[in-house]
């Protein structure tokens, strides 16, 4: 296995990772910039692939501009940093990464690590959400971006959070007939919020400019709901629900979007033996940083969506933030004003998350009520039945040690997808609040490896 020089690493090359690669280059340095994928952006600006020549107003909308602009600086960077697209980091090890890409292995130490992986969409599982068909909300955006198709013709969308009413106005723009959007989250609770909403009035206007185009798009938008099931054969053909007022519908479609919100990437930050603490406006365990982006590990920093979700917006400010605690840290000089002008547009950004929280909450009551035999892991087709068991029968107290009687989270996805939903499951079965059941620990490697994988001369 070949061994690279230490130096600045960033795993990422999203918004906070393109940021962070900035500020050090203007620094004078020369960091290594990983990104999973084959191009830069992240998942909000997504690039479509090479020969694609779709306008970037189709592809990201009102943040076009922006989406332009990171790019325009990704493309700029590119000779003065160590570019590596196309890298699977799956492990840390010793104070290194060990990498694959090209079915080569490689191991980089580093002196200093900037973490910038993003987020994932969180999902709650209900009966029928296996069927083809079906996908996050994620998913059906990555359909349109980099791959440049719907997920179907006639589509609902399900879940809540400001992503489920703009992949549904993206579909909308892209000529598919939406037939539903139905939000968890009832309308009430946006009112409640607004105070902490207020904190980005720009983008709680945007918001509301996708309900009222979806609207005047005949689009049925429903809040307060609650998903009952996916029906279908071989594939999705409607979603069984029931409004507010208890009235059971069924609305036909040919695929479902579905997402609550996102969850941040936290595998490599729980590897690197990073604190974590329980927040309990998300519900999910996060990783410890100071406001600058420091984690409990020295010299190991977090940055963006794979922190705390805050957005793109933010995720630049957290990437410039990280760099410059990394720079200060390798006893380099740093304006303080740069930083606290960062902290204090951040501190706004925290502020409008906390509103989201409130008024998009994640539906955890929907776990006591799964069927027994709804599917929670799809990786091990382990069902609700069977966790509920292992918290009960063998006596689980909390999520890993349910994992070992139950194979929860051991598949592919390593407990992304199921990880939040199981430790609902769990804490509703148990009867203790879901901070008790614990979090899926983390373990290498985070994703699969190709099974050609070689160790590099």
């Amino acid at each position: 296995m070949a061994v690279t020089e230490p130096g600045v690493i960033i795993v990422g090359a999203g918004p906070a990772g393109i940021r962070a690669a900035e500020r050090l280059v203007a620094a004078g340095l020369r960091p290594i910039l990983l990104e999973e994928s084959a191009r830069d952006g992240g998942q909000i600006y997504r690039r479509q692939p090479e020969g694609f020549r779709r306008p970037a107003e189709a592809l990201y909308g009102a943040d076009s501009a922006k989406a332009r602009a990171l790019h325009q600086v990704a493309e700029d960077l590119r000779p003065l940093v160590d570019w590596r697209p196309g890298t699977l980091v799956w492990a840390v090890r010793d104070g290194a990464l060990l990498v694959n890409r090209a079915g080569q292995s490689e191991s980089l130490p580093f002196r200093h690590l900037i973490l910038a992986t993003g987020a994932t969409d969180r999902l709650m599982p209900l009966p029928g959400w296996t069927l083809p068909g079906v996908t996050s909300l994620g998913g059906a955006q990555i359909a349109l971006k980099a791959q440049g198709c719907t997920i179907g013709q006639a589509p609902v969308f399900l879940g809540t959070g400001p992503l489920l009413y703009l992949v549904a106005w993206q579909y909308l723009r892209a000529g598919a007939a939406v037939r539903a959007v139905l939000d968890t989250s009832a309308f009430a609770k946006r009112m409640l919020a607004a105070p902490w909403l207020a904190a980005r009035p720009g983008l709680l206007a945007r918001g509301l400019a996708y309900t009222v185009a979806l609207r005047r798009a005949g689009v049925r938008i429903a809040t307060g709901i609650t998903p009952l099931g996916v029906e279908g054969e071989d594939r999705v053909a409607a979603l069984h629900w029931r409004d507010a007022a208890g009235v059971e519908h069924r609305t036909g479609c040919d695929a479902i979007g579905m997402g609550y919100g996102l969850r941040p990437e936290t595998q490599l930050a729980d590897l690197t033996g990073c604190d974590f603490a329980f927040d309990a406006g998300a519900r999910l365990w996060l990783p410890v940083t100071d406001g600058d982006g420091r984690s409990s590990v020295p010299r190991v920093y977090l940055a963006g969506d794979g922190a705390q979700i805050r957005g793109a917006d933010a995720a630049e400010l957290a990437g410039r933030l990280a760099a410059c605690a990394a720079l200060r840290d390798s006893g380099l000089a740093v304006d303080e004003l740069e930083m606290v002008t960062l902290r204090r547009r951040l501190a706004g950004m925290t502020r409008f998350r906390r509103g989201l929280e409130r008024a998009f909450p994640y539906p955890a009551h929907l776990a006591a009520a799964l069927p027994g035999e709804t599917l929670v892991c799809r990786c091990e087709a382990i069902t609700a039945g069977a966790l509920r068991q292992a918290g009960g029968e063998y006596g689980a107290p909390e999520v890993n040690r349910a994992k070992a009687f139950s194979r929860t989270g051991m598949g592919r996805c390593q407990g992304r997808m199921c990880g939040p939903a199981a430790a609902e499951v769990l804490a509703a079965a148990r009867g203790i609040p879901v901070e008790q059941a614990g979090r899926l620990r983390g373990a290498a490697p985070v994703k699969p490896l190709p099974v050609a994988t070689e160790a590099a001369p």
